[in-house]
């Protein structure tokens, strides 16, 4: 199953009555992997009155876990956690970083704050949707070069690679789940003259038009 997740993460602030909430974002895929970036988000802004964070593992949202950092009680973790859920962002993690500016701002501020900032990180973060597939070589004519890259548009396989010699080999990365129907359209829209090799199975994702392979 396809789910959202960040690529690279990103730092955006804002600022509410002179008090700054600088959030930064960081992709993590274990507890350990999240302590240690709220470790070093601490060390970073020691100076800091708050180091207020959320995030979520798993492809299911499985782990949840958020803190207020001394802030009262659900302004500030909660907020930051239900932007992720709300977005669909799995395996992240948010730090939001808050300078006091000397002016309360009341559990209603803190809140619509601490969300604010959560999603000005988020824009300035690389979110991509990451999702099982099959990678595959098809050796064909050059006639049918045309169909085939028709066929992969159609089914939301991308091109990884392809090379030219007296045939043509065209690396290929099909959504796991469409695999057999791929197969079965490529050897009928070239009349049984293309080859196909399956190769491994692995995640990728489409990053401004280009697919990768995580």
């Amino acid at each position: 199953m396809p789910y959202k997740t960040v690529r690279a993460g990103g730092r955006g602030e804002i600022e509410e009555k002179k008090s700054r909430f600088i959030a930064t974002v960081q992709p993590v895929a274990s507890e350990d992997e999240a302590q240690e970036f709220l470790a070093a988000m601490r060390r970073k802004y020691w100076d800091a009155r708050h180091n207020c964070y959320a995030y979520t593992i798993g492809t299911r949202f499985e782990l949840q876990r958020c803190s207020d950092d001394g802030e009262p009680g659900g302004t500030a973790g909660r907020p930051i956690l239900s932007v992720l859920l709300n977005e669909e962002i799995h395996n992240c993690m948010i730090v939001v970083t808050r300078y006091f500016g000397g002016t309360l701002l009341g559990t209603g501020g803190l809140v619509r704050a601490y969300q604010a900032a959560a999603q000005a990180g988020l824009a300035q973060s690389v979110i991509i949707e990451r999702q099982s597939g099959q990678k595959l070589t098809i050796y064909t004519d050059y006639t049918s070069i045309g169909k085939l890259q028709h066929l992969i548009a159609e089914e939301e396989a991308g091109i990884l690679d392809t090379r030219y010699t007296d045939t043509v080999e065209i690396d290929v990365i099909v959504p796991a789940a469409g695999y057999s129907r791929f197969s079965e359209k490529a050897i009928e829209a070239t009349n049984g003259k293309c080859r196909i090799h399956t190769g491994d199975l692995t995640e990728f994702a489409c990053v401004d038009g280009e697919y990768i392979i995580l």
